[in-house]
């Protein structure tokens, strides 16, 4: 366990600028200009989507949450490199097209964050910039706390940075404050909400995800999450050939991968002792949803907007709240996030 764990730590242990003008819309995603491959690195294997390959081009890695793939990212990958950047969006690990490992106990942040870093690696640069939604925020603050030195600015969208208590675990905290029918607190017990997915079927589970609108926070209940028949109204943002696509990859590959960084949460809690009180040193911009639950979160408002945030997130630069949007930004609002990005990264 320590030569893993230590292995782990070893691993997290000029430029032209992209244009300054942007157009009114960056376009959306065109699928022959978008290409993909499998880099094999040190820590893992993973499927990558990029587009505006060019050494001579900045890059920008982007990094998906759950339940995505490097397809939440399909309008910004488009709309930044017309605006001149090397966007390299990976599936992560136990997602979509990259391996998925059948041992749960490889997803802590630690590990995923050596994946970022061994890809950063692999594309030859000394830094990128580093954009992360939901799980990809959390593990771009990672990378951003054990590896600065690799991430030229950030930007996070929906999940604000977490300082680590060192006197509580996340789910024991989580547990004690919403009970044991609290989405996270479901997703602990492995194989347990697999089957309560597998019930409903992938692409109802899917639609049940992306049609959340609620500012309140997400039960699953023990005796069933609805039924296998229920109709889902999909927002406007997403289409039912989006869901298809989800639906496809998920049904190959199961929900295991996505569950199992959650299943680490205490684990990656236990690993980063060492980092506790550690600040961000990076330039960051911070973009959320007013209907987003985790801006919702009890008390996660005054510490983002009353300088909690930023005594730990000191090269904070702004936080953009936008009104009427829920938890899947990018996807939601992709002009204005894909303008958001640039409007930042083209600082730097």
């Amino acid at each position: 366990m320590s030569s893993c764990i230590k292995h782990l730590l070893s691993i997290i242990s000029p430029k032209p600028s992209p244009s300054h003008s942007p157009p009114s819309h960056p376009p959306l995603m065109d699928p022959s200009q978008i290409t993909h491959r499998t880099i094999t690195l040190t820590t893992t294997t993973l499927h990558v989507a990029e587009q505006g390959a060019d050494p001579n081009r900045p890059v920008a890695i982007l990094l998906h949450g759950f339940p995505e793939l490097w397809y939440t990212w399909r309008h910004q990958i488009g709309g930044l490199a017309a605006l001149g950047y090397h966007v390299v969006a990976p599936d992560l690990r136990g997602y979509g097209e990259s391996a998925v490992s059948s041992d749960d106990d490889v997803y802590s942040s630690l590990h995923v964050v050596g994946d970022v870093v061994a890809l950063i690696d692999s594309l030859r640069k000394e830094q990128v910039f580093l954009v992360g939604h939901d799980w990809g925020a959390i593990i771009a603050w990672y990378v951003c706390m054990f590896r600065p030195d690799k991430i030229k600015a950030l930007v996070i969208l929906s999940v604000p940075f977490a300082p680590r208590n060192p006197l509580r675990k996340s789910v024991e905290y989580l547990r004690s404050v919403y009970g044991d029918d609290y989405y996270i607190c479901r997703f602990q017990k492995p194989g347990e909400i697999e089957a309560e997915f597998s019930r409903l079927g992938t692409e109802l589970v899917l639609k049940k995800f992306f049609a959340y609108r609620s500012p309140g926070p997400l039960f699953i209940p023990k005796e069933g999450w609805g039924s296998p028949d229920e109709k889902i109204t999909l927002p406007s943002w997403i289409s039912e050939d989006d869901i298809k696509y989800y639906t496809n990859a998920f049904e190959k590959t199961g929900f295991t991968g996505g569950l199992n960084y959650y299943r680490n949460l205490d684990k990656t809690w236990e690993l980063t002792a060492a980092w506790t009180g550690t600040k961000i040193n990076v330039p960051t911009k911070f973009i959320v949803g007013d209907l987003d639950i985790t801006y919702n979160t009890p008390g996660i408002q005054d510490f983002i907007h009353k300088g909690g945030m930023k005594k730990y997130v000191p090269l904070l630069d702004e936080v953009v709240v936008l009104k009427g949007v829920g938890h899947f930004i990018n996807e939601e609002k992709p002009h204005e996030i894909t303008k958001y990005i640039h409007g930042f990264l083209s600082k730097f």
